[in-house]
């Protein structure tokens, strides 16, 4: 028997006897032991940080520290305490979804407004908002009554999960641990992704409570622990973070036998699998009469779309749908150039991105432009709107990015882009649209059919899909009808602590224009600059705080947190 075997078998066996313990575990002690995680994480957060710096080669004084705060300890210590309330609801033998607004969606779907939901989400997240929408057929009696997910009867569990983590974003593998145990109702087996084997040690301090009570395993290893993992007989479902080529290898083999094996749709894979796959998520630029601020303010917001974590996110932007016939098109252009030089540089730490890079440029020709202070990353000039399109085809997860561009005004473009995002990307994990307040009015009910045409796991309409995933209310994963035979962006959702059945997508909003400028549209946010902009001069220290203050929320700590996100 190999080391592999043992190890693995150890663990099973661990966590075969931790299921008996999770079914006889209350929900007052459930909700327990999500407090312990939340302050383990917040005690060992900036040990996070640091090893997540050592691991994508930041500076201890980079500004971009920030991305490692808040898609990292921030959103554990957020989901924690989501997950805590919609169990402390459901103890007190309410549904986690009363004290929330839920209001008919069209189509006949229901709508839970899942932020702003505290006086604190108001002021710090002021402007923003986020709905997730339920499927079509579901009232709002029907969300109350279904919300509780695997805690609506805690003592039936459903076996041992094996999670296989993502190397990308630090706090995925933590977040889909906590929702197979408390969405699920599964113990994990969590592997962890050999790029972030540096946050073992982090990892297993922060899930403490969960792995001395005998319900979370963490393993270490490359493809081949992967392997075996999936395919150990006492694993009972997989879930996974990655690309769709991955999961067809687990589910159906490499090679030409894997590829029958996919057309055939005879998968190796006896098991149930879910998945977060990402894609191609485009943006689409609605026309309309910006100012020059406005413009450079969007620049930077599509370049942050693309380069955060330089490109490696599932979610990550990667084309600009834009109006041909724009008369700002080229003034949006030629800012778009600036927000990609400017932004600041960084190492390609994720394997593979260099040659990425390079197939791009390669087969794009003098269609693609360098950019950035390295020359490291690529624009694509010229895309077509068609399948075979190799930038709404292929996810390079790198700093690439490319601009389409459709014909009409505001609402003949509109339309055009729903219909590509629909029909000529890849994926469908998320799609951004940004529009000017006036623009959106003078569209009215066309723009609010847009969003609902859109078949997308998350919509962000003047903010980032990314605000979606830090969330922890909001559900997170591809709009749902993907087969294990076409897979596209993934089966099933993460996060969603609410515990919501039948969820369809995330709606997200925010702020066209930053704070004080956002009054001058008429809307009420005292929003500066986001904190996960690439360009912001304070993010590192302004998501520190955040999650200082997540970790033990306190009146006292908003100047600090006001003063740091203004001088952004």
């Amino acid at each position: 028997m190999t080391t592999t075997e043992n190890i693995l078998d150890a663990a099973v066996a661990d966590l075969q006897q931790g299921e008996r313990t999770w079914a006889a575990t209350s929900l007052a002690d459930r909700r327990a032991l999500l407090d312990a995680v939340r302050e383990a994480t917040a005690a060992v957060a900036q040990e996070w940080v640091d090893a997540a710096a050592g691991i994508k080669g930041l500076p201890a004084d980079s500004t971009l520290l920030g991305e490692e705060w808040l898609s990292g300890p921030y959103s554990v210590i957020t989901a924690c305490e989501a997950l805590a309330a919609s169990l402390q609801a459901l103890e007190e033998g309410r549904s986690p979804v009363d004290g929330f607004t839920v209001t008919a969606a069209p189509g006949g779907r229901s709508a839970v407004e899942v932020l702003p939901h505290t006086v604190f989400d108001q002021l710090l997240m002021s402007g923003f908002s986020a709905q997730v929408w339920t499927v079509p057929g579901v009232d709002a009696a029907a969300v109350r009554e279904r919300a509780g997910l695997g805690e609506l009867d805690p003592t039936i569990t459903h076996g041992v999960a094996g999670v296989l983590g993502a190397g990308n974003i630090f706090s995925i593998p933590p977040l889909d641990t906590l929702y197979q145990l408390y969405a699920d109702n599964r113990v994990v087996l969590l592997k962890l992704n050999p790029v972030t084997d540096p946050l073992l040690d982090v990892f297993r301090a922060a899930f403490a409570p969960l792995i001395e009570h005998g319900v979370v395993r963490i393993v270490t290893g490359g493809a081949d622990v992967g392997g075996a993992l999936v395919n150990h007989p006492g694993v009972t479902t997989v879930h996974m973070t990655g690309s769709a080529r991955t999961h067809d290898a687990i589910v159906f083999g490499t090679g030409d036998e894997g590829a029958q094996r996919k057309a055939a749709n005879a998968p190796l894979l006896d098991k149930t699998i879910t998945s977060e796959l990402g894609g191609v998520s485009p943006t689409i630029v609605v026309p309309g009469e910006w100012s020059s601020a406005d413009l450079t303010f969007q620049a930077e917001h599509l370049a942050t779309q693309r380069l955060h974590n330089n490109g490696y996110n599932c979610v990550a932007s990667q084309v600009a749908v834009i109006s041909a016939d724009w008369p700002q098109k080229e003034q949006f252009l030629t800012e778009l150039r600036a927000a990609f030089d400017r932004a600041p540089q960084r190492r390609d730490y994720y394997p593979g991105s260099a040659d990425r890079v390079a197939a791009a440029r390669a087969g794009y020709g003098a269609q693609a432009q360098a950019a950035g202070p390295d020359g490291a990353r690529t624009l694509v000039f010229g895309l077509r709107a068609d399948k075979t399109e190799e930038a709404l085809h292929t996810e390079y997860f790198a700093p690439v990015y490319g601009v389409l561009e459709l014909p009409g005004d505001a609402a003949t473009f509109l339309a055009n882009a729903v219909r590509a995002a629909n029909e000529d990307f890849e994926g469908t994990l998320g799609v951004n649209i940004v529009a000017d307040p006036s623009t959106i009015k003078a569209l009215g009910d066309r723009f609010d059919q847009a969003i609902t045409d859109l078949r997308y796991g998350t919509i962000a309409v003047n903010a980032w899909t990314g605000v979606g995933y830090l969330t922890a209310r909001a559900s997170w994963g591809a709009f749902p009808g993907h087969t294990i035979d076409d897979v596209q962006s993934g089966i099933g959702v993460v996060h969603n602590a609410l515990l919501l059945d039948d969820v369809e997508r995330t709606v997200v909003r925010g702020p066209f224009r930053p704070s004080p400028r956002s009054f001058v549209g008429g809307e009420l946010s005292m929003s500066p600059k986001p904190p996960w902009f690439v360009t912001n001069r304070t993010g590192a220290v302004t998501g520190k705080r955040l999650t200082d203050f997540v970790s033990k929320p306190s009146w006292l700590k908003l100047p600090g947190i006001f003063a740091s996100a203004l001088r952004g």
